[in-house]
């Protein structure tokens, strides 16, 4: 047997979400035969529950917040944008304790210039993949909007705005009639809005996925059943058991998004890596009711975003064990003011969906080689931005693999700043 009859393909890819698909489609593009393995089919984790915005305006990360009413506010669980599960607390103690420290505005402009390059290539990454994919009507660019309901919040939001600027951020400042005209269906005494125009939007990311993991199939794929803690390494190489055997590659990436320390904790690494759960519920329009844009009632802390399956309600984040029982509590504060906004009729499913977003303290992932292994590859941890920076995060970390020039300087993202 010689060395290339020992290996299945060049490339495992642990992990179907968003950022694996696009890591092995980039890699594909580039003459390497990628074998993607996940215990569910592509696009039905994570990747499946967002608001479907490829996030192009969010050039500053999100950080801990510094003002005083605003931490008592999310302290005491007063505020639908922030949960504690008090249980949690003290485990999750030292990770805040990081984050916000990180969140200083010094560190925190660090981290937006870190991550302008993925943030600026979102968009026009998404859509070279959807035309390859024949799905380029995926992208709808409308942007999405912030809603303020009050004349301050409205004022400091617009000061916000204007401080991105310098990004060459696009953006409308709508006052109650110029809302009313966007979105003649929506309802409440809102002092005025931010309308984002640079950001494309999806009606459904999971489906998106899964058109991405499509076109892998079609260029000549594989996609297996398996079970990413079973990764080792080989005589050259690594293998992990999938669909009832064992499957080898030279190299291997680990894009498992929350899941990922399943995997580098047994090789010995230390990240520190925090998920942040999240819950969305798709309601029925009522009537003949439209909602043209994902709009974000900033007061109340939800989101409602028109999805290929009716109106998504999407909540902000709740801290808690990634594995713990599910607590929609969110979703039942903020459903009455939803309802109270714009018309919706009866719930499309009685259990709201859960999911876990992967988050590290710094605020941007983990993008590159493990240290210590050789072969062996990191792309997890995107926050709140992973549907946003999957084609992008593909594309970099396909250049650094097969050793083109990265678009970007890979340094901010290396798995080695944690130790």
């Amino acid at each position: 047997m010689t060395q290339n009859e020992r290996f299945d393909k060049d490339v495992l890819v642990l992990g179907a979400g968003i950022i694996g698909v696009c890591v092995a489609l980039h890699l594909q593009r580039r003459g390497k035969s990628v074998l993607l393995v996940d215990r569910r089919a592509p696009g039905e984790e994570t990747s499946y529950g967002n608001a479907g915005l490829i996030e192009r305006a969010s050039v500053i990360p999100y950080g801990f917040p510094r003002e005083i009413p605003m931490l008592l506010k999310y302290a005491t669980n007063r505020s639908a944008d922030v949960r504690f599960r008090w249980s949690f607390l003290p485990k999750i103690l030292p990770w805040l304790t990081r984050f916000w420290l990180e969140s200083s505005s010094a560190r925190l402009r660090q981290a937006a210039m870190d991550m302008l390059p993925l943030i600026e290539r979102s968009v026009t990454e998404h859509t070279d993949l959807m035309a390859e994919a024949g799905v380029p009507q995926r992208a709808r660019r409308t942007g999405w909007m912030e809603a303020y309901r009050t004349h301050k919040a409205f004022v400091a939001a617009k000061r916000a705005a204007r401080a991105l600027d310098e990004f060459g951020i696009r953006y409308e400042f709508l006052g109650p009639k110029e809302l009313a005209a966007r979105e003649p269906h929506l309802a409440g005494d809102f002092a005025g809005a931010v309308h984002w125009l640079d950001p494309a939007t999806v009606a459904d990311p999971g489906g998106l996925v899964k058109d991405y993991a499509g076109l892998f199939l079609r260029k000549g794929g594989e996609i297996l059943e398996g079970d990413a803690t079973t990764l080792a390494e080989g005589e050259g190489g690594w293998s992990v058991r999938a669909d009832g055997r064992l499957v080898c590659a030279r190299e291997a990436v680990v894009a498992l998004g929350p899941w990922s320390d399943a995997v580098y904790r047994r090789l010995g690494y230390k990240v520190p890596l925090a998920v942040k759960r999240g819950y969305h519920v798709h309601i029925e329009p009522a009537g003949d009711a439209v909602l043209h844009h994902p709009v974000v009632d900033v007061e109340r802390g939800y989101l409602l975003a028109p999805m290929t399956r009716g109106i998504r309600l999407t909540t902000g984040i709740e801290f808690a064990d990634r594995d713990d029982a599910a607590t929609p509590v969110q979703i039942d504060q903020t459903e009455p003011h939803a309802r109270a906004i714009f018309p919706l009729g009866r719930r499309i499913e009685q259990t709201p969906w859960m999911g876990a977003r992967p988050c590290l303290p710094d605020m941007r992932p983990v993008i590159g080689p493990a240290p210590r292994h050789k072969g062996l590859w990191f792309a997890f941890g995107h926050n709140h931005h992973g549907l946003t920076l999957g084609p992008a995060t593909g594309r970099l970390l396909a250049e650094m693999m097969t050793g083109q020039t990265p678009f970007a300087d890979p340094a901010p993202y290396a798995m080695s700043r944690f130790g």
